[in-house]
C-alpha cells in the first residue's frame, strides 16, 4: 500500500498539526469508512474524544489523500 498526499492535504496536515503517521494510521486500521464526494473515500477513527476524517481517493494499490480534519464523533460516526 502506497500513500501519497497532495500539496493542499501537506499544508492543511501541517496547519491542523496532524502527522501523517496517524493519517496514515487511520487509513490502514480505520473505525469505518464511509463514502464522501466526488467518489472518494472518508477513513473515521476516534482519537480521544474527537474523531479524525480523513478522505482519500485510491486508484490500484495507491491512496492519494486529500484532506484531514478533526471532528466530532456525533455528527458523522455511522457506528
Amino acid at each position: 500500500m502506497k500513500i501519497v498526499y497532495t500539496d493542499y492535504s501537506e499544508d492543511t496536515l501541517n496547519d491542523r498539526e496532524i502527522s501523517k503517521k496517524l493519517v496514515e494510521d487511520t487509513i490502514k486500521n480505520p473505525n469505518e469508512i464511509v463514502e464522501g464526494k466526488k467518489e472518494r473515500l472518508v477513513a473515521h477513527k476516534l482519537v480521544g474524544k474527537k474523531l479524525l476524517r480523513v478522505m482519500y481517493e485510491k486508484e490500484a494499490n495507491v491512496y492519494i489523500v486529500v484532506t484531514a480534519y478533526y471532528t466530532y464523533p456525533v455528527r458523522y460516526m455511522k457506528k
